[in-house]
Parts: structure tokens; C-alpha cells; sequence
């Protein structure tokens, strides 16, 4: 069944999962599969019953390592949703799958990226019907979940972003970093190339902007696989607010121990364009021969990697980033979204009781997974004149004022 959605110019192919049609078939008059006895047992013998409410209710540490998240972030979570998710009795289903097994389930699968069949096997609900819960927890979480963990750039203070930057990595009026991704996913059906991308696999992209603690700030996702670098940045409604001047930075500021002053930047790689609020690295070239501005490159560089460092973050705690990633496009856009949600309600230790964000231990020894995450391609397209000063200004801070005794031995 194909669905065509036509939004902003753009046509969004929407295919529904062969096992949510089979889930439709199931639950239509026409065709009334038997219930295997396997599910009949849910209650008595299912993973929920058996292991999470008998065993890791009891076990803090455990009940983490199985969701990620703590008992009370669970429950807070499912204080959100339950209104949504739960569904009424009735003659045929006379004690539906409640609202916490929902959230079980599809926190389970974001953890593990476990198929839905292996988990039908688990939780003894059919992998048909999972497709269907995954999906529908999904969308409520990001109902929920965005204006809280999300909120709109505009109730940011950037001005204390750019102070964190400042002190933490030495990057003075920078508020945020960008960075793209290829989130690897299994080609939809229907779809032609639409979703296959330069490396070869398919892949939804994922803009995001990033704060100095790894916290996801602005993210944009959806983008086809095969879209072009600079264009994805270009058509997201963040990358026009900064290219028309809305984005809200805040006024230009003097320095730190200089009488330079400068506007606010977003740092980035050399797949953004050069704007007098986008700074990108020196070429490599200019760079090799320049050892002014290969300290501006390791500088900014210093500063970037927070982008690197938080996808490498989202990834390890949740696993369903570890191979291919097998529901439709529009689920799994919810799923990126919810995704960086919880992230950040982990980043910020939410109803942590020492206060410690969770893996924080792990953050210098991440690493991305190389074969699920892929950087969008490199080539920034067409640069802005005063750009080229202000990053030069920038170089000029680095190399005098601003310059730190270690990064002469970078």
C-alpha cells in the first residue's frame, strides 16, 4: 500500500510495513488468523510478567541496563503516554496490552535493535502487532517528549551555550555546532534511489546542532539518502532562518582578552558553507602551508567534535543504530527524533538521584559506529565574503590572544 504525501514541494513516499498490513488483515473480518498459543501465554510467562515486573522492578541497576533509562524516568515517561496508548476492552480483546507494556516493548527495541519477530518471542505479542505498538509509542513519545527535551531554539539562551563553549573547549562566541549524518536503514519499498546515498547503502539523513555538554539542541531529519550536502542544510528551515537572519543570535560581542569584536558562530566541518555565522575549517591545503590556519583548524575542530561525541553517545546507549534500521521511513523518523529526546533527558541526568549523567564515564572513549553513521559528504557550496573575514578574525584571536600552549604541538 503506498500513501503519496505532497508537503512543502516535496513529495514524501509513505509505505506501510508488510507486517502492519498483515496486522490490518489480521484484524479484519475477512481474514482471522487462529491465535497461537505461544501469545496466549503473554500474561503468565511473557517477558513482561516474568522478567521486568517480577525481577528488575527490584533491581535498579539491571532495570537500567534493560531500558536505559531509571525506574522513575520510565514512569515519567509513562505518565505522558498513558493517556494515549491505552485502549479500551472489549469482547474480542478483553485485557488489551496496557500502555507500560507498550513503552517496554518499544524502549526494548530502541536499546537492543532487536527484529520484531525475536522480540514477538520475548514479550509473546505477535510481530505483526509489535510493528504496529512501535510505531504508535513512537509518535506519542515524540508528541510529548520534543517540547520538553527539544524546546523551540527560540527559549534557548544561547549567550550561556556560547559561555560553556568558551570555557570548555576554548571557542569563544560559538553557541552550537552542526553536524549531518546518514542514519542507515533497510531500502523502503517503492522507493527507487530516493533513499540510496553516496556510500552506496540507504540512509535517512539527520541534521543536528549540538551544545558544548553533547546535547542535542536543534535537529532536522528526513532528508532522502541521496540528497547533496549543502542542499540539506539549505532547505531545513534552521539552515534559512540563519541564512535570512532569523535565527535569533545574540549581539555581537568583544573577545575574550581582545578588542576584537565579532558575531556569534556555529561551527561545522567542510560540508556547510562559509557565512559570517558558520565557521568551517581552512582547507587542508591552505592549512599544510599556513600554520596559523592549521591552528584555527585544530581549534575549531576542538570545538566541533562535540557533534561526533554525541552521535557516538546516542549510538552506544541505543543499539537499534548498530545495524540497518528495518520500519518505514516515516516511523523511523520518530524513532531519530524520540531517540535524541532521551538522550538529552539522560545528558541532563532527569530524575537521576546522584545527579550523574548517564554513561558520562564513557565520553572520551566513544566512537561512532562507522558503518550505521556516516558524515553527509564534504564540499560546503558557495561561501559569504564577510565570512572570510570573521574567520579570519578568529585565526588572528587564536594565534595571539587567544592561543593556549598546548595546541602548538597539534
Amino acid at each position: 500500500m503506498e500513501q503519496v504525501i505532497i508537503n512543502n514541494n516535496k513529495i514524501i513516499i509513505h509505505l506501510l510495513e508488510e507486517e502492519e498490513e498483515e496486522e490490518i488483515m489480521y484484524t479484519s473480518n475477512a481474514y482471522r488468523k487462529p491465535i497461537s498459543n505461544l501469545f496466549k501465554t503473554r500474561e503468565k510467562e511473557g517477558f513482561f510478567k516474568v522478567l521486568i515486573n517480577s525481577h528488575l522492578r527490584e533491581n535498579k541497576n539491571k532495570f537500567r541496563e534493560f531500558f536505559r533509562l531509571n525506574y522513575d524516568q520510565f514512569h515519567f515517561i509513562l505518565a505522558l503516554i498513558k493517556d494515549d496508548l491505552t485502549l479500551p476492552a472489549s469482547n474480542r480483546i478483553k485485557n488489551p496490552i496496557s500502555p507500560d507494556e507498550k513503552l517496554a516493548v518499544t524502549l526494548r527495541y530502541l536499546a537492543t535493535g532487536e527484529s520484531f519477530r525475536s522480540l514477538s518471542f520475548a514479550f509473546r505479542i505477535s510481530h505483526s502487532y509489535i510493528s504496529v505498538i512501535v510505531k504508535d509509542t513512537l509518535s506519542t513519545l515524540k508528541k510529548h517528549l520534543m517540547p520538553i527535551f527539544l524546546p523551540d531554539i527560540s527559549t534557548i539562551d544561547l549567550n550561556k551555550k556560547a559561555s560553556e563553549f568558551w570555557t570548555k573547549w576554548n571557542f569563544p562566541n560559538c553557541v552550537l555546532a552542526i553536524d549531518g549524518k546518514h542514519v542507515r536503514i533497510r531500502c523502503p519499498e517503492k522507493t527507487g534511489s530516493l533513499f540510496f546515498n553516496f556510500k552506496d547503502y540507504f540512509s535517512i539523513v539527520m541534521l543536528a546542532m549540538v551544545d558544548a555538554n553533547y546535547k542535542f539542541i536543534v535537529i532536522d531529519v528526513g532528508s532522502f539518502g541521496r540528497e547533496g550536502d549543502s542542499g540539506i542544510f539549505l532547505k531545513s528551515a534552521v539552515g534559512q532562518q540563519i541564512l535570512d537572519g532569523s535565527f535569533g543570535f545574540p549581539d555581537k560581542k568583544q573577545l575574550p582578552g581582545s578588542d576584537k569584536v565579532l558575531p556569534h558562530v556555529i561551527v561545522g566541518d567542510e560540508a556547510f558553507r562559509l557565512h559570517p555565522n558558520i565557521m568551517k575549517p581552512y582547507t587542508r591545503q591552505s592549512a599544510r602551508h599556513d600554520k596559523s590556519k592549521a591552528v584555527f583548524n585544530y581549534r575549531l575542530s576542538r570545538a566541533r567534535r562535540v557533534t561526533e561525541n554525541a552521535f557516538g553517545l546516542l549510538s552506544q546507549v541505543f543499539r537499534v543504530f548498530y545495524q540497518p534500521i528495518n520500519i518505514d521511513p516515516m516511523t523511523c523518523d520518530d524513532l531519530i527524533v524520540v531517540a535524541c529526546c532521551l538522550h538529552n533527558l539522560l545528558r541532563e541526568a532527569y530524575l537521576e538521584e546522584n545527579g550523574q549523567a548517564f554513561f558520562e564515564e564513557r565520553d572520551s572513549s566513544t566512537t561512532l559506529q562507522t558503518n550505521n553513521l556516516i558524515p553527509i559528504t564534504r564540499g560546503g557550496g558557495f561561501t559569504n565574503a564577510e565570512g572570510f573575514l570573521v574567520r579570519d578574525s578568529f585565526k588572528d584571536f587564536f594565534n595571539n590572544e587567544g592561543s593556549v600552549s598546548w595546541q602548538e604541538d597539534k
